[in-house]
């Protein structure tokens, strides 16, 4: 069958043999193929080592002039806590690229891609599309890659030729180096469970304290995320409560001048956000309160603890790019 448009959805941390496979059977299959590249908007991390603009190139760089005429690139915004808003922010943009391409009234669509693991389940969320299943080709794995990419080990049987020569590039940047440092904090921090009995499980605590338009926000001291923004929280101790513990973690690392029972006394909400891979250290689910706070002064903080420094900051400067691990979805989540 050939389609009017196939569309390929997926992170490409980085772009491999095994999804050119896939874009070469689209662009025979179809006469345009949009191409939705997720977590475009990321801070650099172990598993998003790219931003969006690298990835397109990755991309573009493996295909002729004429091949990339065929293909539409563009930015899926995560949306990890709202699946239905994530899967209407596809047909939003496939419609919009149909209306934009004026193509007829009843467009043959179809949805490729390769069902690896439960990762995979968008595939079966867009039914009024046709599927085109592919096989996993040579069994490659972007997670691998990166695994060998930062331990320095050969990718020659993984990647296009362009694609190599880009990430040999990038080793010579400081964003490589960071992100480096923070796979090998990673892995040791991992190596530590290694003799429990079962993988561990974390439980921690979030603080999201909002007044006057503001968000109480904390910069991280140490990895990982070392220097990214977060919610003020942590760890939860054995004997604790967990509202105990976010109002603790919040006192710690903010030394917010706000009584503690009126800390308590103005949680309004709370949710639980357990994401698989929202943590790089492990299987983590924290448990995040809203706390809104009175009045019109801002009350005054202090970074301490495990934060550098504390700031208030408008909700409209809060920037996913910025935000550490799933924080920037928990705001979303909370406020709405």
């Amino acid at each position: 069958m050939k389609y009017d448009t196939l569309v390929f959805i997926g992170r490409f941390q980085p772009f491999h043999l095994g999804h050119e496979t896939i874009v070469r059977k689209a662009l025979e299959l179809s006469d345009k193929l949009i191409i939705l590249v997720g977590s475009p908007y990321q801070p650099r991390t172990v598993r998003n080592p790219w931003d969006f603009n690298e990835r397109e190139n990755f991309i573009r760089s493996v295909f002729t002039d004429d091949e990339n005429k065929q293909i539409l690139i563009l930015p899926l915004t995560d949306n990890i806590y709202n699946e239905s808003a994530w899967i209407k922010s596809v047909q939003q943009i496939v419609a919009g690229v149909q209306q934009h391409s004026k193509i007829g009234s009843n467009p043959t669509i179809g949805l490729i891609g390769h069902q690896k693991d439960e990762s995979s389940y968008y595939l079966s969320q867009f039914p009024q599309w046709e599927r085109v299943d592919m096989d996993n080709f040579q069994n490659i794995s972007s997670t691998d890659i990166r695994k060998s990419y930062f331990e320095e080990e050969e990718l020659l049987d993984t990647l296009p030729t362009p694609v190599l020569e880009a990430l040999e590039s990038f080793r010579d940047s400081d964003d490589y180096l960071k992100v480096k440092d923070e796979y090998f904090f990673v892995k040791a921090y991992k190596k530590g469970w290694e003799s429990a009995p079962y993988e561990p499980m974390f439980v921690t605590v979030d603080a999201l304290v909002v007044q006057s338009g503001h968000i109480l926000l904390i910069e991280r001291k140490a990895q990982p995320g070392k220097g990214l923004m977060a919610l003020p929280g942590g760890f939860v101790n054995p004997k604790e409560k967990l509202k105990d513990a976010v109002i603790r973690e919040l006192r710690e690392e903010t030394k917010i001048k706000v009584p503690a029972p009126v800390l308590y006394g103005s949680i309004t909400k709370k949710e639980v956000f357990d994401d698989p891979y929202r943590s790089a250290r492990g299987r983590t689910i924290t448990h995040a309160y809203l706390i809104e706070l009175k009045g019109s002064d801002l009350p005054k903080i202090k970074g301490s603890d495990d934060a550098t420094k504390a700031f208030w900051v408008p909700f409209a400067d809060v920037r996913p790019e910025k935000m550490f691990e799933d924080h920037f979805h928990i705001i979303q989540a909370l406020l709405g």
